[in-house]
């Protein structure tokens, strides 16, 4: 649950409420509650997978394994981009609050007139990128202390920051005038869950499932990880958005909430306060929080890389594990090139933010549809953790996924999908290395709703109503009631495609060999089988 909390309260809680502000006014409030809602139910399907299949990189195989090679590398592509984002959006954030120190020099490594740092700002955001691999680099057992102590921070400051705010100046007329709760309408609600960082600010749970093959006991551990940590996260998050509003003077809200542009949001309240101890604990968590996400998915996203590889859709050298400090190191390595290119091409926390909400909405949908597939074509195996109401809770969450994917915006929306179909040339290449194209037919057969989901996405974005930036061939309220019903039907389209694939009868077939090997001569079991017997959350 730390791991979990540490990845989730991260640079989200810095800037997220700003720019969701920005977007949706008070209202920015419910956008978080609705954003939690959707993580936490997507949480609870993820937390199923997660304790049947306790793997390093779980999040990047559980679609491969339900449906074929051709889907499982369109979900493990698109949730990697999302997760291997966040390395270097951290480091960027930490030196954007960075860049208000009270010093000349600092001044000069962000740019608040183009929303991105400057080339001095780079190069120390891809120095901190290089500290968070060095620490994953030895043993997980470094990781974790750390990331322990950082976490207690991380939660503590936060908290501390909401108090001290809502105690030194609370306007509560902020939240009914300046054009009222809802400024710019229900869309901007939506639109600000999609693109303001919400998604992204809770997307840590997954930290949890991708080191479920780690844990001793998976089907306990993992569930309570992930619930636990949305709903802490959560309740930071909700005390930060009023705090922040409340906080805002007649003078900053002069033009509106559409205006507002802090280049350190707490930090320059906590200054107009005068909250001067305030703003240095905030200057050094500004270090603390992103970090302390940055070296978590450090640690992930090497797990995801092995599961890809594992998958056979990269080198099998990236699932080399090192012999003495098991670590997947060579999997580090790619990460870190790719975090650095990342960092290159966005140089801002809130140009990276959308790309990684977007790419992260994406990957969630396949989730739910493995997750109710899986109680057909693997009921039997591994942990028998079993999530009350799954058959509603999973299309639900689909669904929810879909309308906060569409409120993410055309072009943004059609950009995004078009990156992760960028990578199906890289699965040809491996899958005709590895495996060839016999029988591929099935694979393909089985991930035709996913491609026609994604197709229908693009085509829906780009005719929706102008809020959702479409050319308004579909009128606003239509747009939405579509992708509801459009999305539904394409949910249970995915479940009845589900097979018993090659992956899931070699992972039932591991999974039994490691049962029977963890049984001692007296017929006791050790923590992984002591697991078995059915529980229900």
């Amino acid at each position: 649950m730390m791991t979990g909390v540490g990845s989730i309260i991260g640079s989200g809680w810095l800037f997220g409420a700003q720019k969701a502000v920005v977007v949706a006014g008070p209202a920015a409030i419910v956008a978080w509650i609705i954003g939690m809602v959707m993580v936490l139910f997507i949480g609870l399907v993820y937390a199923e997978l997660g304790a049947r299949f306790p793997e390093s990189g779980g999040m990047v195989r559980y679609a491969q394994y339900s449906h074929g090679s051709v889907i499982g590398f369109i979900s493990g592509w698109s949730n990697w981009i999302a997760i291997v984002s966040v390395i270097p959006i951290e480091a960027e954030a930490s030196i954007q609050y960075m860049s208000s120190w009270p010093f000349a020099w600092t001044h000069a490594l962000y740019s608040t007139s183009s929303q991105t740092l400057t080339a001095t700002g780079l190069w120390l955001a891809a120095v901190l990128v290089f500290i968070y691999f060095l620490i994953n680099f030895w043993t997980v057992q470094l990781f974790a202390r750390v990331n322990t102590f950082i976490t207690v921070l991380k939660f503590a400051i936060p908290g501390l920051t909401a108090i001290a705010l809502l105690c030194s100046g609370f306007h509560s007329e902020n939240f009914s005038q300046h054009g009222g709760f809802t400024p710019f309408g229900w869309s901007g609600v939506l639109t600000a869950v999609a693109t303001s960082g919400i998604v992204f600010a809770f997307n840590g749970f997954t930290s949890p499932v991708n080191l479920a093959g780690e844990v001793k006991r998976p089907n306990r551990s993992v569930p309570i990880a992930v619930v636990g940590s949305i709903l802490l996260a959560a309740v930071i998050y909700l005390l930060l958005q009023v705090a922040f509003i409340g906080s805002l003077t007649p003078a900053m809200l002069a033009n509106g909430f559409a205006h507002l542009n802090f280049d350190s949001p707490f930090a320059n309240l906590a200054m107009a306060f005068g909250l001067n101890w305030l703003a240095i604990i905030l200057f050094a968590d500004a270090f603390v929080s992103p970090s302390g996400t940055g070296i978590t998915y450090t640690a992930t996203t090497a797990r995801m890389i092995f599961g890809i590889s594992e998958n056979g859709w990269l080198a099998k050298s990236f699932a080399h594990v090192h012999p003495k400090w098991r670590i997947p190191r060579r999997a580090m390595w790619a990460n870190l090139v790719i975090a650095y290119l990342f960092l290159i091409l966005f140089r801002g926390w809130g140009q990276l933010s959308t790309v990684i909400s977007i790419a992260t909405l994406l990957s969630y949908t396949t989730g739910p549809v493995s997750a109710l597939a899986f109680r057909d074509v693997a009921d039997g195996m591994g942990s028998s953790v079993r999530v009350k109401g799954l058959k509603i809770l999973a299309p639900i969450a689909f669904v929810m996924a879909s309308l906060i994917l569409y409120a993410g915006k055309w072009p943004s929306t059609g950009r995004v999908i078009f990156v992760i179909l960028v990578g199906l040339p890289i699965y040809l290449f491996f899958q005709y290395r590895n495996e060839g194209f016999k029988g591929f037919g099935k694979h393909l057969k089985s991930s035709i709703w996913m491609i026609a989901y994604l197709a229908f996405m693009i085509l829906v974005s780009f005719l929706g109503s102008a809020q959702f930036g479409g050319i308004q061939v579909i009128p606003y309220g239509i747009d939405l009631l579509v992708v509801a019903v459009g999305s539904l039907a394409f949910f249970y389209w995915g479940v009845r495609s589900a097979w018993v694939t090659p992956y899931l009868e070699r992972a039932q077939t591991d999974y039994e060999t490691e049962v029977r090997a963890s049984a001692s001569p007296l017929g006791r079991t050790s923590d992984a089988a002591a697991d078995l017997p059915s529980t229900t959350l």
